[in-house]
This record gives C-alpha cells, sequence and structure tokens, in this order.
C-alpha cells in the first residue's frame, strides 16, 4: 500500500472544491434507479452501475431529473433526498428547528458545521433489533456508534464510521459463520454470551478530486458493481477492505479503478492474517438516451515473493489504470486469478429498465461447442428486469432477476488468489454451482412508508463432506476436483433454498425508522443435515443505518 500512500499525497498539490460519498443504502440505489426511468433518458451526472454514488453527482442528478414525479409520495421522497444532500446545494428548506441553540439545526443532522473553510456533519448509529426464530432461541442485534463526514479547506473530504455491535444470529447464519469464522459482512469477532457474536463495524476514507473530472478515494469499506440486486463482479456482502479508487467522470463515460488489500485466511484466532491484492477497471458508457454498457476486468494477485508458498507485495505493474491485465500476467510469468465481462441496462417506456452481467473466468470455445461439461468452462449469467408503477399504481414496483454460475468460477489452487475476503465471497454471496430466481416487490403507499416483500429461490450443488469439491465452496483448491468432464449446475449435494421476507418500515423522523419484519427460509436436501427450517419474525429499531441482511 506504500505506493497508493505516495500516490494520495503527490495528488495534494492538484485539488478541486469536492464532496465525499453517500453510503451503500438499497434506498438511495433504487430511488435513483426509479427517477432515472421514470425521466426517459440516462444522465450524464449518475453512472448507476458503481456505487456508492458521489455525494454532489446524485445532488446533480436529482436536479435534472425533478420533471419526472409522479405523485405525492414520489414529490416528498424527492424532498428527502435534497435535504440529504443539503451541503452540495445550500437549500434553505433543510433548516429545522435548532435543540439547545447547536443541534439539529440541519433536518439530516444531530450536529452540524458549515462555514467557507469547514463543513461537518455528526450523527448517532443506533440500531436494536429483537425477534425469534420459530421452535428456537431469541434473535437480537445492538448496534451503537457514530456517523462523522465533512470537508476541509473545500479539497479533502472525510468520512468514519463505527459501531460496536452485539448479536445473536438465527441458525442458518450462525452456520455460515462456523464455516468462515466470519460474521457475514464483518471481520474479527468473539464469542458474545453462550451463542452470540461481539464485534466492531468501522469503515472510512479520505476523499480528493484531483481535477474537475477525477477523483479519488483511499479508505477502508465496501463497493458494488452492477444495476442488479445481486452482483456477479463485486459486491458489498463481505467484510469492507483498505482500497484505492478513481473515478473518471467526462463527457458520457465513467472509469472506475480499484486496487485493494484483502484478508486472504481469517482463522478466528489472534495474529497477523496473510495479505492479498485485488485489482480492477470498470468502464461504463452511455449510447444514446437509454442504453448503458459496461466493461470490466479484475484480478487477483498474491504478489511477488521469493517463498512460493507465502503472499508477495503488490506488483506495481497492476497500477497501470488502462492496460489489459491478462497481458500483465503473461509479462511477469504470474498465475494471478483474472476475471473479465460486461454489464448492461436498457431504461425504456419511461417504466422499464432490463440488465444484465456476463462473467467470464475461463472458457474454452470448442469444449463449450462440444457441451462437454469441462470443469474449467466458468461462467456467470445475470438477467433482470425492473417494472416501476406496475399497472398503472403508483409507487408499486417490481424486480426480477435471474443469477447463474457455474462450477468452479472464483475459486484457484490457494486463498490468495480466490475471489474471497475474510473467508467471505466477493461477488454473489452464494459462491458458484447455483442458479437462483429473485424476485421483489416495493410499495410505498406514504413517503414515510415503505413496504418490501422478496422471494428467493435458490438451487445450488453442495460437498456432502469436506474432502469433496464439487465446485459450489470457492475457497477450495480447484485442482483438487471430482471430475474433469460431465460437470453440470447444482452438481454434488442439489439443494432448493426458498427464502420469502416481508418488512415494513416507517420513518419516524428524518432517517429514523422503524421495522417490522419476517422472513420464513427453508433449505431441502437429499441428506436430512443439510435441511434446514429457518422461520423468524421481529421489530427493530434504526438510526442513520441500512437494515442488516442475511439473505443466502
Amino acid at each position: 500500500m506504500k505506493y497508493f500512500l505516495s500516490f494520495f499525497i503527490f495528488c495534494n498539490t492538484l485539488l478541486v472544491a469536492q464532496k465525499n460519498y453517500l453510503t451503500l443504502q438499497p434506498n438511495y440505489h433504487h430511488w435513483a434507479d426509479r427517477l432515472e426511468i421514470m425521466s426517459g433518458r440516462l444522465h450524464q451526472e449518475l453512472h448507476t452501475s458503481v456505487k456508492p454514488y458521489n455525494r454532489q453527482a446524485y445532488s446533480d442528478f436529482l436536479d435534472s431529473v425533478r420533471y419526472a414525479l409522479k405523485s405525492r409520495t414520489d414529490s416528498a421522497t424527492y424532498a428527502y433526498l435534497r435535504n440529504e444532500t443539503w451541503d452540495c446545494h445550500g437549500d434553505s428548506s433543510v433548516y429545522g428547528k435548532p435543540v439547545l441553540r447547536y443541534f439539529f439545526r440541519q433536518k439530516p443532522d444531530v450536529y452540524s458545521v458549515h462555514t467557507d473553510h469547514f463543513d461537518l456533519h455528526v450523527n448517532p448509529v443506533l440500531y436494536f433489533t429483537g425477534g425469534k426464530e420459530l421452535n428456537k432461541e431469541a434473535i437480537s442485534l445492538n448496534s451503537r456508534g457514530a456517523e462523522v463526514r465533512g470537508t476541509i479547506d473545500g479539497k479533502v473530504g472525510f468520512y468514519t464510521f463505527f459501531t460496536d455491535n452485539q448479536a445473536l444470529l438465527p441458525d442458518y447464519v450462525r452456520a455460515y459463520q462456523s464455516q468462515t469464522k466470519a460474521v457475514p459482512g464483518e471481520g474479527f469477532n468473539k464469542l458474545f454470551k453462550t451463542r452470540g457474536v461481539d464485534f466492531i463495524s468501522a469503515r472510512g476514507y479520505i476523499h480528493l478530486n484531483i481535477t474537475k473530472h477525477i477523483d479519488m478515494q483511499f479508505g477502508h469499506d465496501r463497493h458494488f458493481v452492477g444495476n442488479g440486486y445481486r452482483s456477479l463482479i463485486v459486491s458489498d456482502f463481505a467484510s469492507p477492505y483498505t482500497f484505492l479508487k478513481l473515478n473518471t467522470q467526462i463527457w458520457k463515460l465513467r472509469y472506475t479503478n480499484l486496487f485493494a488489500e484483502m484478508t486472504a485466511n481469517y482463522t478466528g484466532a489472534d495474529g497477523l492474517y496473510p495479505k492479498k491484492y485485488m485489482a480492477m477497471h470498470h468502464l461504463s458508457v452511455n449510447i444514446g438516451k437509454h442504453l448503458n454498457i459496461g466493461i470490466f476486468e479484475s484480478v487477483m494477485l498474491r504478489g511477488r515473493s521469493k517463498d512460493s508458498l507465502k503472499a508477495g507485495q503488490f506488483d506495481i505493474a497492476y497500477l497501470n489504470p488502462i492496460i489489459f491485465y491478462r497481458s500483465i500476467e503473461q509479462q511477469i510469468g504470474s498465475f494471478d486469478n483474472a476475471i473479465l465481462g460486461m454489464d448492461w441496462k436498457l431504461n425504456f417506456l419511461r417504466r422499464f429498465s432490463c440488465y444484465g452481467q456476463v462473467v467470464l473466468d475461463e472458457f474454452v470455445l470448442k469444449e463449450i461447442r462440444a457441451r462437454s461439461g469441462w470443469w474449467a468452462n466458468k461462467q456467470g449469467l445475470q438477467a433482470g428486469l425492473k417494472y416501476m408503477n406496475v399497472a398503472g399504481i403508483k409507487n408499486l414496483d417490481i424486480q426480477g432477476e435471474l443469477n447463474y454460475v457455474r462450477p468452479y468460477m472464483y475459486a484457484h489452487k490457494d486463498y490468495y488468489r480466490n475471489f474471497t475476503h475474510f473467508n467471505q465471497e466477493l461477488a454473489h454471496p452464494l459462491g458458484a454451482n447455483f442458479t437462483e430466481w429473485i424476485g421483489i416487490l416495493r410499495y410505498q403507499p406514504h413517503y414515510r412508508v415503505q413496504c418490501t416483500g422478496k422471494v428467493f429461490l435458490m438451487t445450488k450443488g453442495l460437498d456432502e463432506i469436506d474432502s469433496l469439491n464439487w465446485g459450489g465452496d470457492i475457497r477450495k483448491d480447484y485442482t483438487q476436483i471430482e471430475q474433469q468432464y460431465n460437470n453440470r449446475m447444482a452438481q454434488g449435494l442439489r439443494t432448493q433454498t426458498q427464502l420469502l421476507s416481508l418488512q415494513v418500515s416507517y420513518m419516524l423522523f428524518h432517517n429514523c425508522f422503524v421495522d417490522v419484519f419476517a422472513t420464513m427460509r427453508r433449505r431441502n436436501a437429499p441428506v436430512p443435515a443439510f435441511t434446514q427450517n429457518n422461520p423468524i419474525a421481529g421489530l427493530s429499531l434504526r438510526w442513520n443505518i441500512a437494515p442488516r441482511l442475511h439473505e443466502f
């Protein structure tokens, strides 16, 4: 990471005024999609395939789609989003009634300072959940912390988020945590009581604008690439990681470079964990008013080392932001793990958006044509459709999505080069060797009330015993496989999982929600030990934090 820091310091002399980023919040993403689709055209301010969104870009996007509002709820939600980005446009409507002179002077912030040279926003973060897993023990989540962001001299942006957490997880989440040693979406954790976990969530970064059209982030956080509910490229499922990100946005183009340092293997014990590195670039281009196409390439690398069994240092050859990574592999003689592909989005009729991704790990055309089931033909496919204001019902939106990933995708011969971080999947949470159908219904009858129903139908092949490798667990060595040919989807122990969830949220005041939720999850397998039944119901109170979901 020393090369990242040197570049970071050098750029400090080139800065222009800027703002930092919104958090990875599903509602921000859905509302951006909804407003863009209803506006009837793509907008250069915001390329929705790369998340999180720049706060200033999101504010400019809102200004450009105001004409698309179709209902009172849309108008109220629009006002809410404008309040969220008040420091980007200085709208006086966000001013509230101060408490004790210094607090809540702006609706979104408990405490804020806004001068010509210094901008500061401080908010508490609270999340309390209580519930019950039917015929089993209680579940709970207790999170307390703070979120702080701001800018200095209009040039350097900063963001930090911190919570201390104790959780009693549902049985199926505990099973995943037992397998990976990590809480989904988090890293190091300790035992809480007899069956709970205690962990810290921490994210933070520095943000700089190098030029008017190029900005940079350096910090510790997650990212998401794609227009779907899931991503087959990079998702926000795994723990945050240290990164350097460059964003170039000009004309109809957005070009993203992401360089990251990750944990190769987490054992759950104290100590220094082995490191690995990822480099990715993604180019997004708007074609006409309705079509966006993105192409990407990513590589997971162990780095150079005299000892072939140990991790090395990040190879600076991968810092080249505009080169083909596969050629780098060949030139330096490495066996790093490169993946490439594309994503797309087509908006039409002011109501619909179809989208998808194609991801290629390895393939040989001759073997594909022969339909031989060769193990190294590893591909992933996503296809989806979004429909706004279904059947003319205002603020009723649906989404359908298919995700398909062949066996052994994302895997490699060691944990230094598979696509995991803290033993957790960096792309789709199911890893590989699965087919998934998703249906989502969102209804917002009032801007304070959000109703969300989801259906997940997942078919995946598991390994009945640890010594087997049918291609579903991407943490396993792909040189130790069961067969070279005749590999099929969901091979091994074929399981079928149905997950149905319903959540109704009511916003008490700005960014403070009460959630009532119910989840029915059932996994059917030929072997009783792999069968699971997890009906869950509960109640949450959260302030300045997105829902914590376990949808796998």
